[in-house]
């Protein structure tokens, strides 16, 4: 099976991609390298390599919003007897601060960008896809875990991108409901790294992110956390989010792949999340004890587009993918860890 993974040298693709990979399928990887390395596709060849593993794997470099190169990716694929069979689509923008500063941007590439990849893979008769949403879809909220069910309100535009997505998606669902087999992942905070090292979290610039923020203070890349508020109204004044480790949240995109396998027809909203709430301060409490290191923090003013809290009720990914996350809170501290000391500059 040949899958098409837009934004698959980035964080989460590369993960998806490895483990793609070792399974057996063919991967076209579609990116375009702004906010992420090259290197990450020779770590992953050289990791396969030690295995001794046989893989197909390509790569292209472009934008998602050139409708024309696109086209190209689907024709040739099919002159050259490759079809592509499902796309997993991550590429784009995905910064809550960034997109509160840079709106446009992120409707130009988030949204017109994934309109250019369904318009193509309808044209090819390419039906089943595998989408990267969020759980900033969901906004402000008092009420936990979050179901799927739960009221669609984003507070950034970000979030707003990834609604609007969605609703793209149910409308193409509808408008031929026999042969499109969709599945959107609302993520909630993927963390951690490889446990081999050889492919991790690596941001461009400052992180915006806790965990890389955190290991980057930890390796001595940068001075202190921040901690962007400690008056939030939760228990110890953080906030709360659901952090899952990236070979969890990596196999669930698998599963979703098997399970678009098994249906002819489907359009499913699932969260991706451990389904348990931590603070910023357990998180930093965790890695301390995980790892031995003291990490100084300060504390700042709440960031705009920010929510106290976010966790998931993943019981729809249990019963329908037959997936759960594995890997604690302690695994993620050590795998992130392990990838930050071997890597203190990242791809570099």
């Amino acid at each position: 099976m040949r899958v098409l993974l837009t934004g698959g040298s980035g964080f989460i693709g590369s993960h998806i991609a490895l483990l793609l990979l070792e399974r057996g399928f063919e991967v076209l990887i579609f990116d375009s390298f702004v906010n992420s390395s090259p290197n990450v596709i020779e770590r992953i060849k050289s990791y396969l390599n030690t295995k001794n593993l046989k893989y197909k794997l390509e790569t292209i470099n472009g934008d998602i919003r050139n409708l024309e190169h696109l086209d190209n990716i689907f024709f040739d694929s099919i002159k050259q007897n490759k079809d592509i069979d499902a796309v997993i689509h991550l590429a784009g923008l995905k910064s809550v601060s960034d997109s509160l500063t840079n709106p446009l941007q992120y409707w130009d590439v988030n949204v017109l960008g994934t309109l250019n990849l369904l318009v193509t893979m309808k044209k090819y008769k390419c039906h089943s896809l595998v989408f990267s949403s969020s759980a900033t879809i969901y906004g402000l909220s008092d009420s936990f875990p979050m179901t799927e069910n739960h009221t669609i309100s984003p507070i950034n535009p970000y979030g707003k991108t990834k609604v609007a997505i969605e609703n793209m998606l149910s409308d193409l669902y509808k408008s031929n409901q026999n042969v499109w087999k969709i599945c959107s992942l609302r993520y909630f905070n993927p963390v951690g790294a490889h446990p081999s090292g050889i492919i991790g979290e690596d941001p461009i610039g400052i992180p915006n992110n806790l965990f890389p923020f955190l290991t980057q203070v930890a390796v001595g890349r940068q001075k202190l956390l921040k901690i962007f508020g400690d008056d939030w109204g939760t228990k110890d004044g953080s906030g709360i989010r659901d952090y899952i480790h990236i070979i969890d949240l990596a196999q669930g995109h698998l599963a979703s792949i098997d399970y678009l396998n098994s249906n002819d027809s489907c359009l499913e909203f699932i969260n991706l999340g451990s389904g348990n709430g931590y603070s910023v301060f357990q998180i930093i409490r965790q890695f301390e004890l995980s790892t031995g290191c003291q990490i100084p923090f300060s504390i700042e003013k709440r960031r705009d587009g920010d929510v106290a809290a976010c966790y998931a009720d993943i019981s729809k990914a249990r019963q329908l993918l037959d997936w759960t996350p594995k890997r604690t809170l302690e695994q993620i501290c050590l795998d992130g860890w392990n990838w930050q000391v071997k890597n203190p500059n990242g791809y570099d």
